[in-house]
């Protein structure tokens, strides 16, 4: 059975071949399955989670390229829908000397930009532990009434919701439109994980511990801050605290942040109640930040995405 639900994106990631120049000036692409929430769901089912997908590809050969793909990985694409109306969503990356990446999209409009509530399966979105969206699916209508839709439905079933507002900035209409498109779902989320400079944007505090305090609110019981090498703070609703991550060679950062909410979210439900525990928030969090760090080892996100065999490696090596 279906633990957790991941809603959003899913597209086609073309990932250049070579890294420190700009997407005009690639000399050739990797074709990579993609989209944070869909990275989600596979990182999930690849740490021994049993996860699913919502959302709207394409009915075209990358729409059902994807929808096998997460089907191999063991993900349930029963929330899958198709659109006859618009193609999947692409994404061509550049990638920057430290594996640092710029995104250029493809969706004028996309097919996930056409999610409708009633593409929603309410049933089954009871019968699991969880729901995790991100905010690409807030940006306009109907996707953005589907997202709705899903986390009252996840609230109303008595689940836990994630969220990870993924800021995009270039796909939005304006800075301000995005600043209150990612805030529009912050309080219904119990667990929210969040970049510093996404928390910086969104609060317009620079110190994330002013940041967490400003953006606080009574649903939410674990806000995580990642902040790349430097690992990640965590505020749970009586504490707070840091976990510094691990040292890999880097090849492509894509995906690192799926990489390490899957863990996250993997950990959350193998250890119930970590939030109110700082050990075992603590031991949740050394997951998260292992299969972050293992994403980057690796070009393209689902890709890269490692199995528990590869974390638990790295976890006995710390």
């Amino acid at each position: 059975m279906t633990q957790a639900w991941t809603l959003g994106e899913l597209l086609i990631d073309f990932v250049s071949t070579k890294s420190g120049v700009s997407v005009g000036q690639a000399p050739a692409f990797e074709k990579a399955p993609g989209g944070a929430p869909a990275n989600v769901a596979v990182g999930l089912a690849r740490l021994g989670i049993a996860s699913g997908f919502i959302g709207k590809v394409g009915d075209d050969e990358f729409g059902h390229f994807l929808a096998h793909t997460l089907e191999r990985n063991g993900v349930d694409v029963s929330g899958l829908r198709y659109s006859d109306q618009a193609r999947t969503m692409l994404a061509f990356v550049s990638l920057a000397a430290d594996g640092e990446r710029n995104f250029m999209f493809y969706r004028h409009p996309s097919a996930d930009m056409l999610l409708h509530p009633d593409d929603i399966d309410r049933q089954a979105i009871g019968a699991a532990r969880l729901l995790h969206h991100g905010s690409i699916s807030l940006i306009g209508e109907p996707s953005r009434s589907a997202t709705l839709a899903a986390i009252a439905a996840a609230h109303e079933q008595g689940l836990w919701v994630s969220y990870d507002p993924n800021l995009r900035l270039n796909l939005w209409p304006s800075t301000e439109a995005a600043h209150q498109g990612l805030l529009s779902a912050w309080t219904s989320a119990d667990v929210i994980k969040v970049s510093h400079d996404e928390l910086t944007f969104l609060s317009g505090e620079d110190d994330w511990t002013r940041g967490a305090a400003r953006l606080w609110h009574d649903r939410l019981r674990l806000l995580v801050i990642t902040a790349g090498p430097a690992g990640c703070h965590y505020i749970p609703p009586a504490a707070r605290g840091h976990v510094p991550t691990y040292d890999v060679d880097v090849v492509d950062t894509t995906g690192a942040g799926d990489g390490f909410v899957a863990g996250l979210l993997a950990g959350l439900l193998e250890n119930e109640g970590a939030w109110d525990d700082v050990d075992a928030l603590d031991e949740v969090l050394r997951l998260a930040n292992a299969v972050g760090a293992l994403t980057t080892t690796r070009r393209g996100a689902i890709p890269a995405l490692p199995t528990r065999d590869r974390v638990t490696a790295l976890l006995e090596q710390h």
